[in-house]
């Protein structure tokens, strides 16, 4: 049985995840960002449990067929900017979207604007931005690298994607003391 579930994004998210379901004696096949797959199907009893002990963690199970197709989008999406970013140069997102969850993309960006209300596109912005910031807070790379990093065509389109998205430039970013930053399952 395969339970979407909403929220769930970096690996400690999987952990806390796993051992719910290990908590409860529910064997896993699979955990990964907003998913778990289980290797038999759970009564309703079960299923309330799960659902109770995911909102305890500030997770969602996820039973609307549109809402699971959304979702599966989010986090492929956030996966790329946040583990893979180096793919985003070898592979045009939409097309990446389209064979990952083996559907047409137009279907794909209606049902996700119908359903979020913004589109593919500029959830993807918001993620690519999000990693600008978390990068410039490191302070590891120069604003070069990152617009390399992310793909980006120039520094001045990153600068004006930035400052179009967060009213700041980079470089005044980078100088506030304040963290500005916003978790990413809140985009």
């Amino acid at each position: 049985m395969t339970l979407y579930i909403k929220n769930m994004v970096c690996d400690r998210c999987k952990m806390v995840t796993a051992d719910l379901f290990k908590k409860n004696n529910i064997k896993t096949i699979k955990v990964d960002l907003g998913l778990v797959e289980t290797d038999s199907e759970l009564d309703e009893k079960q299923i309330e449990v799960i659902s109770k002990g995911l909102k305890s963690y500030g997770f969602e199970l996820l039973d609307d067929k549109r809402k699971q197709i959304v979702h599966i989008i989010k986090t492929t999406i956030i996966e790329l900017v946040q583990t893979q970013p180096e793919q985003l140069k070898k592979i045009n997102p939409s097309a990446y979207i389209a064979e990952k969850l083996g559907r047409d993309y137009k279907y794909l960006t209606t049902l996700f604007s119908e359903v979020e209300g913004t589109t593919i596109e500029q959830f993807l912005i918001n993620q690519k931005i999000e990693k600008v910031k978390e990068l410039l807070v490191y302070d590891e790379y120069s604003l070069s690298q990152i617009a390399d990093l992310l793909y980006y065509s120039s520094v001045q389109h990153l600068s004006m994607q930035f400052k179009k998205v967060t009213g700041l430039t980079p470089s005044h970013f980078k100088l506030l003391k304040e963290n500005k930053r916003i978790s990413i399952n809140q985009i």
